[in-house]
């Protein structure tokens, strides 16, 4: 079976992670959900890493859950292990202790705009947009975009499912930067190179405090 996520040993104290399914717009399924947690988990204890980038293979940074996967919710087993598998991957992004910076390299759609939003900074390009297309089928993540945007730009975008462009993303505070593709690396290194000057004592403490601060629900995916 191919990586579904590439991994980069810690340089200058950032490590990388990049979803790696090209062929399906890097969506979500289980195994993949189960590598991010996995790898998260580890770099949470390694003392070499203060920063974690994000950032998906190909043109897109994530299409959100693989809804093929949603066809085999009948199977009993198969659906415990699918929301199992989704309640320990939001709790792995949400309550990852150092910062986590997405390099929003296209659209983030559905899980794909959560993923983002659950990291503490997103650097875009101009080809990306956020939409919540799930509304018209099913329940959207509410919560981590509150915490980010507040109530209004919640709302209306949990409510409608409207399409953001990378420009009034960056309008609504939703993106730090809006950058050209070939610029993206580097304007992410730059973002980087900032939040490490910080010793990681520092960036642990300060991360515990937003994380406190955002009074999440502890409860499952549904109910956040």
């Amino acid at each position: 079976m191919p990586d579904l996520l590439l991994r980069s040993a810690p340089e200058d104290a950032v490590a990388r992670l990049t979803l790696h399914r090209p062929e399906r717009k890097n969506a979500l399924s289980i195994a993949l959900r189960d590598e991010i947690s996995d790898a998260l988990s580890a770099l949470a204890a390694n003392p070499e890493v203060k920063i974690v980038v994000l950032t998906g293979s190909g043109d897109t940074f994530c299409a959100g859950f693989d809804l093929k996967e949603f066809e085999r919710a009948s199977d009993p087993e198969f659906s415990r292990r699918l929301w199992a598998s989704s309640d320990r991957y939001h709790r792995a992004c949400l309550e990852f202790p150092l910062p986590l910076v997405a390099a929003v390299n296209g659209p983030a759609i559905a899980g794909g705009f959560d993923l983002a939003v659950m990291c503490d900074l997103r650097i875009a390009v101009p080809e990306t947009y956020f939409s919540h297309p799930e509304i018209a089928f099913g329940d959207v993540l509410y919560s981590p975009l509150h915490d980010l945007a507040g109530a209004a730009v919640a709302r209306d975008l949990c409510l409608t499912g409207r399409r953001v462009d990378a420009e009034e993303a960056r309008e609504l505070r939703l993106v730090s930067r809006v950058v050209p593709r070939a610029e993206l690396d580097d304007e992410v290194a730059r973002w980087t190179a900032m939040i490490a000057r910080a010793p990681r004592e520092v960036l642990l403490r300060t991360k515990a405090k937003a994380i406190a601060r955002a009074r999440i629900s502890a409860n499952g995916t549904l109910d956040l």
